[in-house]
């Protein structure tokens, strides 16, 4: 038995170990950042000379045209991703129909591709519409929405999909045995069985849409930029704690935002 409970003791270490480190590696990068962004210095210099919160009024002045822009492309983004995903989900869920498997491939492959690739054939793509059609898609905010839809309805379908996972049928065929019609089944069974799962995918789609760089670096013209890009354009010339500071209020919003949704819908049921 002593070798056995060793055994069982060495990987109990070890668990516990990696579950240590895991945790370090994000909480140790969070609090850094936080640190940094309350650092008395123009440059980032250790020690700094004292603490200050003057980064955080320094925000919206120097970025506020960028959050604009991006909250108006994360809320197109929801909407256009929702409309595109959730019947999307709905049908992979519930029908079987011959070429469903790689049309659920299709949906999910832009989470395969990595950002540059895919930023960068975006926009030949978008440029080559332009050439043809006499369209002006490129640097415009419908075309960056369009690029934006495209990377957020894979996450909607997959939560979708998840929400109706485990969900029983039986309230559904329930209804349509009694003369729902399937529009009438959808939008006062499916639906409400989905709610969780459709919150969870639109702010998991606003999330992706407003921190996404690598679309934005190839579609946003001089009138278009959003949060990211503007942050790397301030850091070419400036290397102050005011990046840090923009960071750790995303996160304290990101942060809230769940917090409270987590409440009312329970997040944790979809995406676990």
């Amino acid at each position: 038995m002593a070798p056995d409970r060793l055994v069982r003791a060495a990987e109990r270490a070890v668990v516990l170990a990696l579950i240590a480190c895991g945790t370090l590696l994000i909480v140790v990068p969070l609090v850094l950042t936080v640190y940094l962004s309350l650092f008395d210095e123009k440059l980032i210099l250790f020690p700094p000379r004292g603490y200050t919160l003057a980064w955080y009024p320094a925000i919206l002045p120097n970025f506020g045209g960028a959050v604009l822009t991006s909250l108006e492309l994360g809320g197109l983004s929801v909407a256009g991703s929702l409309a595109l995903g959730i019947p999307a989900g709905i049908g992979l869920a519930r029908h079987r129909f011959r070429g469903r498997g790689a049309i659920a491939t299709l949906l999910l492959a832009p989470l395969t591709v990595p950002g540059i690739a895919l930023g960068l054939a975006v926009f030949v793509s978008v440029v080559a519409l332009d050439e043809h059609l006499g369209s002006a898609l490129t640097g415009s905010m419908i075309g960056l929405m369009l690029a934006h839809v495209m990377i957020t309805v894979p996450w909607v379908v997959r939560l979708c999909l998840a929400s109706l996972a485990n969900h029983d049928r039986a309230a559904e065929e329930a209804a349509a045995s009694l003369g729902a019609g399937p529009v009438t089944v959808i939008r006062r069974v499916t639906l409400p069985a989905m709610r969780a799962g459709i919150v969870a995918a639109a702010l998991f789609a606003f999330v992706i849409s407003f921190e996404n760089l690598e679309l934005a670096l190839f579609l946003a013209s001089p009138g278009v930029t959003t949060l990211p890009v503007a942050v790397l354009q301030y850091l070419e010339y400036h290397i102050d704690p005011l990046v840090s500071a923009v960071a750790v209020a995303q996160i304290v919003a990101v942060a809230a935002l769940l917090l409270v949704l987590d409440r009312f819908v329970r997040l944790g049921q979809v995406v676990r």
